[in-house]
C-alpha cells in the first residue's frame, strides 16, 4: 500500500480470491455425494439435537469458544502495536508481521499436523495451548525493550509459529466433534461459536492498552489463554475417548440415524 496505493493494493487481494474461486469450479465433486437433507428438521434440528444430546456438549462448545480467546486478543492489536506502538513503517509491519508471519503460520500448521500423528490430539491440544499463550510473552518482551527490528522478527515468527500449530489441533478438535452424518451443520456451528471469541476480544483490546500499556496488555493476553486450557484439562477424559473414533461407530447415545432420531422426536 506505500508504494502501490491503497486502491491497487484491494485489487490485488480481490485478484487473489479470486484464485480460491476458481479453484472451487475447476475441482471435482464427490465420487460419492452425501444425500441432502430431506426437511428443514433433518438439515438444522437434528444435528442440533444429536450434538446436545452428547455428554458435556456445554462445556466442549465452552472450549472452542476459549481455547484460541488468548491468541485471538495479542493479534487484534498486533498491526497496531507494531506500527504505533513501537514505531515501525508500513512496509516493515507488512513484510514480516504479514509475510513472515503467514509463512511461520503455514510452517507452523504443518509441523502441528505431523506432532498429533505422535502426541495424539488432546495432549497436541494442552501441548499448543500452552506454546500459543506463552508466545504471546515475545510480543511483551519487545514491548518492554523498545524498537528492535530482529526482536519483532522473533516475536512475529515465533507467534504465528505457535498460532499455527494451535490452529491445526484446534480445526482438528471440531472435526472430531462432528458426527459424519451431519458435518455441515454442526461444523458451521463450531466455527460460528469459535469466532466468537474473536469478534468480542476486538472492541475492549483498545480500551486495555490504554488503560495498562503494551507490556501489561500482553501479560494480560497470556493470562487470558489460561481459563481455555483449565477447561480442556477437565475434559481430558472425553476428548481422549473422542481420538479413538467416530461417535457414530462407537454405539454412543448420539449414534442415531436422521430417520430414527425424527422417529423418537416425534413419540417424545
Amino acid at each position: 500500500a506505500e508504494r502501490i496505493g491503497w486502491r491497487e493494493t484491494y485489487v490485488v487481494m480481490a485478484a487473489l480470491m479470486a484464485v480460491g474461486l476458481l479453484t472451487t469450479l475447476i475441482s471435482p465433486e464427490p465420487a460419492a455425494p452425501m444425500q441432502a437433507p430431506r426437511s428443514l428438521s433433518d438439515a438444522v434440528w437434528l444435528p442440533l439435537r444429536e450434538f446436545f444430546g452428547r455428554t458435556r456438549a456445554v462445556e466442549l462448545l465452552l472450549v472452542v469458544v476459549l481455547y484460541k480467546v488468548g491468541d485471538a486478543l495479542a493479534g487484534a492489536l498486533s498491526t497496531a502495536f507494531l506500527i504505533r506502538g513501537m514505531g515501525f513503517s508500513p512496509t516493515e509491519v507488512g513484510l514480516v508481521n504479514k509475510g513472515l508471519g503467514l509463512a511461520a503460520t503455514i510452517f507452523g500448521a504443518l509441523v502441528g499436523g505431523a506432532a498429533m500423528a505422535r502426541l495424539g490430539l488432546f495432549r497436541s491440544l494442552v501441548v499448543f495451548g500452552v506454546l500459543q499463550a506463552v508466545s504471546n510473552l515475545s510480543f511483551m518482551a519487545l514491548a518492554w525493550s523498545g524498537k528492535s527490528y530482529p526482536l519483532m522478527v522473533g516475536a512475529v515468527a515465533i507467534e504465528n509459529l505457535s498460532g499455527g500449530m494451535g490452529t491445526a489441533a484446534f480445526v482438528a478438535l471440531m472435526m472430531s466433534l462432528c458426527d459424519h452424518r451431519f458435518t455441515a451443520t454442526q461444523f458451521a456451528l463450531l466455527s460460528a461459536l469459535a469466532a466468537v471469541g474473536r469478534v468480542l476480544v476486538g472492541p475492549p483490546s483498545g480500551y486495555l492498552v490504554q488503560q495498562v500499556g503494551w507490556v501489561a496488555f500482553f501479560l494480560i493476553t497470556t493470562l487470558a489463554a489460561l481459563p481455555g486450557l483449565w477447561l480442556l484439562l477437565r475434559l481430558r477424559d472425553p476428548l481422549t475417548r473422542q481420538e479413538m473414533g467416530p461417535l457414530a461407530e462407537r454405539g454412543s447415545p448420539a449414534a442415531v440415524t436422521p430417520s430414527s432420531a425424527g422417529e423418537t422426536a416425534r413419540t417424545a
